[in-house]
């Protein structure tokens, strides 16, 4: 396929502007953040005053009104600094913000999304359940029909967003009947933080984004209104495969960003540290290494601008977010243990930002599509 995405001023800016808040702000605070797993609703909130939530989001619902670029741009220059604050960011924008903003009534968008778009609250996504991550068609939340209301009991867990201070609630997906061919019926729910029969717990204990919420959502019997589903009912499945392509490119974004981050902060140490009497980039193993990395971040950013564009110009995109996310993903995993292994010893200390890097990149190939599920995507759209 013949096509040439464009960056402009706008992109650099956006660039800029997202390098300096992180530089400034957020990786003063990262370390501590990540050694108390501690959520900063601070820095959330900060991160919405200079409008990196609902960046893609129309300017008459509170959002940026920007391109989908410019959305990527953010997430990556973030990641570049910190990843649980970059899963904050790509969580609120492409699982809160994006379903309602998609498949949202006028009333649910005029309601939920001002506040989101600017970082005031926050919306989670339940879809993994205990027993249902990859395979989406294990849902045990059910959800029936009471008069005008839905009555939803099930769990969700490893939901980001879903149990801070600022979180208005969740969207979660539940079987809401069997079709004819004897396929589940799928609806997804707008459940708000506080509703009877609604309740969470945060987890713990993660190695990776450990300032980044996540949490497990409990529903007993939780009733909702009718007007709580998004969209018609049915269109759960539909929406969800939606939600999860864009997703992938921000993940992917979280990715390219972790491998920039990475990468720079081997190369200056292979400037700074001396064996054999010169800098060690200097010698072939490691200038090998660096380069290697360089080549890889460059083709990785390539392919996922080129997703992005796909996105942006409504065109089938959902092969190449898998691409890129897959790629993306596993770049940041090989360029993270290069970086290590430029910092040798010192690169499994907390005092160097590598050793976050490494952390964080773990999940990248596991969220929002394992690698082994996105090869499968990537095989079915080649035709096999």
């Amino acid at each position: 396929m013949s096509l040439c995405y464009q960056m402009d001023e706008k992109h650099e800016m956006i660039r800029m502007a997202a390098r300096e808040f992180a530089e400034s702000v957020i990786k003063p605070v990262a370390g501590e953040l990540d050694e108390k797993e501690e959520f900063s609703v601070s820095l959330t909130q900060e991160m919405g005053n200079i409008g990196l939530f609902g960046m893609v989001v129309s300017e008459e619902y509170g959002g940026q009104g920007l391109d989908y670029i410019s959305y990527i741009i953010a997430v990556e220059e973030v990641a570049r600094v910190d990843g649980s604050q970059a899963a904050t960011l790509a969580a609120a924008n492409s699982l809160g913000i994006y379903p309602i903003y998609a498949f949202g009534s006028e009333a649910q968008r005029r309601k939920y999304l001002p506040d989101l778009c600017r970082g005031k609250t926050l919306m989670g996504f339940g879809l993994t359940e205990p027993n249902a991550g990859s395979d989406a068609g294990a849902t045990h939340t059910r959800a029936f029909q009471d008069g005008d209301s839905w009555v939803i009991s099930g769990r969700k867990t490893l939901t980001t967003n879903a149990n801070t201070s600022i979180t208005k609630g969740s969207i979660v997906q539940a079987v809401t009947g069997v079709r004819p061919n004897g396929k589940a019926d799928y609806s997804c729910f707008i459940v708000e933080n506080g509703t009877p029969g609604f309740s969470l717990n945060t987890l713990k204990r993660k190695l990776m984004w450990r300032a980044s919420n996540t949490a497990e959502l409990f529903l007993d019997h939780c009733r909702v209104s009718g007007d709580a589903i998004l969209g018609n009912q049915g269109d759960g499945f539909k929406q969800m495969l939606a939600t999860l392509d864009g997703g992938r490119l921000s993940i992917a974004a979280m990715g390219l960003g972790c491998a920039q981050g990475a990468y720079e902060a081997a190369l200056r140490y292979s400037k700074e540290r001396i064996q054999f009497g010169r800098p060690i980039c200097k010698q072939q193993a490691v200038a090998f290494k660096l380069a290697d990395m360089e080549l890889k971040i460059e083709l990785a950013r390539n392919l996922l601008y080129k997703a992005c564009w796909l996105c942006e110009n409504k065109r089938p995109f959902g092969k190449e977010a898998a691409m890129s996310k897959l790629y993306c993903s596993e770049i940041a995993k090989e360029v993270a243990d290069e970086a290590v292994q430029i910092h040798g010893g010192y690169g499994l200390f907390k005092d160097y930002e590598v050793e976050r890097f490494y952390r964080d990149q773990r999940l990248l190939q596991i969220g929002e599509g394992t690698s082994e599920i996105l090869r499968i995507v990537i095989s079915r759209a080649i035709g096999c």
